[in-house]
């Protein structure tokens, strides 16, 4: 089969690497991709999404799989559904669960999807006076629109939420995406990241990962799109898993219909679990980076079907199966991540001559440039080490044994990946 991938990260990596280890053969394109899938197959250069379109039908793709989140709210899958295309994501409305968390929220309040108590607002004095109406803090403030999942501030007091409000409906803080706000209660339980592989009816949930958020060990530090992940995760239950089910993915599934945009693509549900209640803390509608790159390889059935057959209405037809072990993944950034943008710098991988880093851990690439045969670090999260494991504790020394293998100035990892379950 012929697949073309949207993207240039690890994510996008992953699922490309997912797919050339299936024991059918597929030519594998991706636009733009980056210095190390060019290894995988061949990069583009076609930022127009009717180009793009009219490359795919000239080259018969028969899949495209859209990873970002940006694409999928520009509606790139309303135009090569427009040409007879098949591609995995949602429509540009449905993507507006992603897209807009105004409404999200309103669209959870609608459906009766459990979430936290909140305020939708473009007025600072409607945001101040919910803010003085909360008892307790912290006081969560997001922006509207995308912002590269940094959009959300934890404000620790009512004040400093004050000031972020003022900060984001000023434009100063986000531009156009912080012109209109949400202001909601602080919920405190832990957090999960669940997936579900949907076709506008039926779904597929993958087994729960937990995400670490934050820059430096234990938590600290600010935001970043993610410095590592792990799954599945010990803190999800059969009861929980149903829970999710019955709360959140089919009542949003069949609010969706209804909206009349069903939902097609990958529903990424971030939870927080409250004394065992899921509730909603926000949708995207692609897989969470780096939470891709360790579902992949624990998936035992063909990645490449499933994707195909939930762009196609037809998940119903196949059984997807998961491997038993655990994946934890840790990812190494730039110097500067993710302050600013730091000096590219090339990357020195040793030769794996141990057998157990050979057999149980590989690199998933993302913020990489290839010269010269050469890979450099380009800023951003650089790579992700993922290791695999009977347990987490294993799967977690392998992906640290494989860091230590990889080397370019200035890198920087987290050393606690996975502590929650340890």
């Amino acid at each position: 089969m012929k697949i073309l991938i949207l993207g240039s990260g690890g994510r996008e990596y992953s699922i490309a690497r997912a797919i050339k280890n299936e024991d059918t053969a597929h030519e594998l394109f991706f636009q733009p991709g980056n210095g190390a899938t060019v290894d995988l197959g061949t990069n583009l250069n076609i930022k127009d999404y009717n180009e793009l379109a009219d490359f795919a039908l000239e080259n018969e793709i028969e899949l495209t799989i859209v990873g970002p989140e940006a694409p999928l709210v520009d509606g790139v899958v309303d135009i090569f559904k427009s040409k007879g295309l098949t591609i995995f994501g949602p429509s540009k409305e449905a993507a507006q669960l992603e897209g807009s968390k105004v409404y999200m929220k309103n669209f959870l309040a609608k459906y009766n999807i459990p979430t936290a108590r909140y305020i939708e607002t473009d007025s600072i004095e409607e945001a101040y006076k919910f803010i003085n109406s909360l008892t307790t803090t912290p006081i969560v403030v997001k922006a509207d629109g995308l912002c590269a999942g940094k959009g959300v501030i934890i404000a620790q007091s009512a004040d400093e939420a004050k000031k972020t409000v003022g900060e984001m409906l000023s434009g100063a803080a986000f531009g156009d995406a912080g012109k209109r706000v949400i202001v909601e209660e602080f919920l405190d339980g832990y957090e999960l990241s669940m997936f579900a592989v949907c076709d506008g009816k039926d779904y597929i949930l993958l087994p729960a990962a937990q995400d670490h958020k934050r820059l430096e060990d234990g938590d600290k530090g600010p935001n970043t799109g993610g410095m590592g992940a792990y799954a599945p995760t010990p803190l999800v239950d059969e009861e929980l898993y149903q829970k999710v089910r019955d709360r959140i993915i089919r009542p949003t599934l069949d609010g969706m219909q209804a909206e009349g945009a069903p939902f097609e693509g990958v529903l990424f549900i971030g939870i927080m679990v409250v004394n065992g209640e899921p509730i909603t803390l926000e949708f995207n509608v692609r897989f969470g980076d780096p939470e891709c790159e360790i579902l992949m390889p624990l998936m035992t059935s063909s990645v490449s079907d499933m994707f195909y057959k939930a762009a196609t209405n037809r998940l119903g037809e196949i059984d997807v199966s998961f491997s038993d072990e655990y994946a934890v993944g840790v990812v190494m950034a730039s110097e500067n991540y993710p302050y600013g943008s730091s000096t590219p710098a090339e990357i020195i991988l040793d030769d794996v001559k141990h057998e157990d880093i050979a057999k149980y851990t590989h690199i998933s690439f993302a913020g990489v440039s290839r010269e010269d045969d050469k890979l450099y670090a380009t800023g951003g999260r650089v790579l992700v080490c993922v290791g695999l494991g009977k347990s987490i504790k294993e799967a977690r020394d392998r992906a640290y044994m494989r860091c230590g293998q990889v080397h370019f100035a200035g890198k920087k990892l987290r050393t606690d990946i996975a502590y929650q379950a340890l």
